[in-house]
């Protein structure tokens, strides 16, 4: 059992994780406003997705592998290995000169990425019990209106005056100071392993290959190839027997990547599931509102980043309170079960607008969504590390956050094929193919197009909205009802034993 740390060591060791967690939060929101002109600038309208999908599919692979990682070597030593990737990262996406390597710096970018949340979360769960931890979580979540109102006017502002290559370099000064700061003042409680180590890297290898089929196979499939042809079935036959293959290897593995007694728990279970939704609904409003907000409602970058702030500021205070009921009551059970549903309206709501649907409309869309993702966020990573041990806690908040990653690596490959077939769809019917076919169309440079053609495109953009958030209220829908099943564990008042873990788990099974 680790030292427990005084309130004044935890507020010390957490101004690390804060400028951390602004790193992370801050490249979502700089990218998205400028994906358009990204993309406009570089062709590949198709390859849209492929830029977060790139992302969030090589964040997904790293986080539970970055946390087992952790468990073994020590979670301050793997957090800033993960910082100095994803400065890395960054920086080579900056120099990217077509779109093939942006997506590949994009997805090494991720590799970094995924150790920056499942290390912050994992060392919070290290120094801070659950039944304490709302009140920290009030000194994490203070860096977030900066990073949420901030981050897309900064990317907003860089696109608009500035090269969009700017919005991956705004991340080498302040991940410098993150890892300064980390070094002097991350101190984490010492969890003494004394058996010999094991990295499962077969495991590891497995996953990355099964989650990479599944992911190719849901983006290409309808779009690149038919369902029905070779490639799709032969990407569909690999996720399948890979994923047989993964759960072969972790049941056997001495030190498994994700070991998978902690699914023993339902509650476990269950809020990795209802993780999984909410990537699937946070990366698809993130990533496809922009579209809308600069082609069809004719906003800048700029602007298209402060529409996103409902949303943002909604989430943010939803979390912030949600935490602190949480500290002073002990109970979470309804908060999942309210943010699923304000997930699934939030999503409708989206799915009903159409081309003269006005920016306030929209927001106040985004504020009901956000509602519910806010709800979510930080209720499920509590659930999962309250159900298990101390020395899985790495593991644990990997598995938790990998769920989520996939959930948005998945979300933003299904909805980005959806997204992508019904504008080709639409401008193929009114004529206008060859020009989505080009790729090479920027917001600015569609509004010096003819008047014929720029209805058509804001048509087709309005479609594909419709349809991507259509599908996603129903994926959130399914979240709902599986909020509802799951049990009230009371959360531990200290730092977790492991016979305090197996009590709880012990009485979660017994309802």
């Amino acid at each position: 059992m680790p030292a427990r740390l005084s309130p004044r060591q935890i507020v010390t060791a957490m101004s690390g994780l804060i400028i951390a967690m602004l790193l992370a939060q801050l490249d979502n929101m700089i990218v998205a406003p400028a994906l358009p002109t990204i993309v406009g600038e570089l062709g590949g309208m198709d390859h849209l997705a492929w830029v977060t999908t790139g992302y969030v599919l090589a964040s997904t692979v790293a986080t539970p592998i970055w946390g087992k990682l952790g468990d073994i070597f020590g979670h301050r030593r793997t957090f800033m290995t993960s910082i100095a990737v994803f400065l890395l990262g960054s920086a080579l996406c900056g120099m990217s000169q077509d779109m093939a390597q942006l997506i590949g710096f994009r997805a090494f970018q991720g590799l970094g990425a995924g150790g920056l949340m499942v290390g912050i979360m994992a060392a919070i769960g290290l120094m801070v019990p659950p039944r304490e931890r709302g009140k920290y979580q009030g000194i994490m979540m203070a860096v977030m209106p900066l990073a949420m109102i901030g981050g897309p006017l900064l990317g907003g502002f860089i696109t608009d005056n500035a090269s969009w290559r700017w919005a991956f370099y705004v991340n080498l000064p302040l991940g410098i100071l993150s890892l300064v700061v980390c070094w002097f003042t991350l101190k984490l409680p010492k969890q003494n392993r004394t058996e010999k180590v094991r990295i499962d890297w077969w495991g590891s290898a497995v996953l990355t290959v099964w989650i990479t089929a599944l992911v190719l196979m849901l983006s290409w499939g309808g779009s690149q190839y038919d369902w029905n042809s070779p490639e799709i079935i032969g990407l569909g036959a690999i996720a399948a027997v890979g994923l047989i293959v993964f759960l072969v290897i972790e049941n056997k593995a001495a030190e498994p990547v994700i070991p998978l007694r902690l699914f023993n728990s339902s509650n476990f279970s269950l809020a990795n599931a209802l993780g999984f939704i909410v990537g699937f609904a946070m990366f698809g409003g993130i990533t496809f509102l922009p579209q809308f907000q600069q082609y069809v409602q004719g906003q800048s970058a700029t602007n298209s980043g402060l529409l996103l702030m409902p949303m943002m500021i909604a989430a943010m205070v939803v979390s912030l309170s949600g935490g602190l009921v949480i500290t002073r009551t002990g109970h979470y059970k309804s908060l999942p079960v309210i943010g699923s549903a304000l997930m699934a309206v939030g999503l409708y709501l989206f799915s009903t607008m159409g081309l003269d649907t006005p920016a306030w409309q929209s927001g106040v869309y985004m504020a009901v969504l956000g509602a519910g993702m806010g709800c979510m966020m930080q209720t499920t990573n509590l659930i999962a590390q309250n159900s298990v041990q101390i020395t899985d806690i790495g593991a644990a908040t990997g598995t938790s956050t990998f769920a989520r990653n996939m959930g948005g690596s998945l979300g933003i490959s299904v909805l980005g094929s959806i997204y992508a077939n019904r504008l080709t769809d639409t401008m193929g019917n009114g004529g206008g193919g060859g020009l989505h076919q080009s790729g090479q169309i920027t917001p600015a440079a569609l509004h010096q197009l003819p008047q014929a053609i720029q209805d058509l495109f804001k048509t087709a953009v309005t479609n594909g909205i419709q349809s991507v958030f259509l599908w996603a209220a129903i994926v959130a829908a399914v979240g709902f009802v599986l909020a509802m099943f799951i049990r009230h564990v009371p959360l531990r008042g200290h730092a977790p034993t492991p016979t305090a873990a197996a009590e709880a788990t012990a009485e979660e099974l017994a309802f």
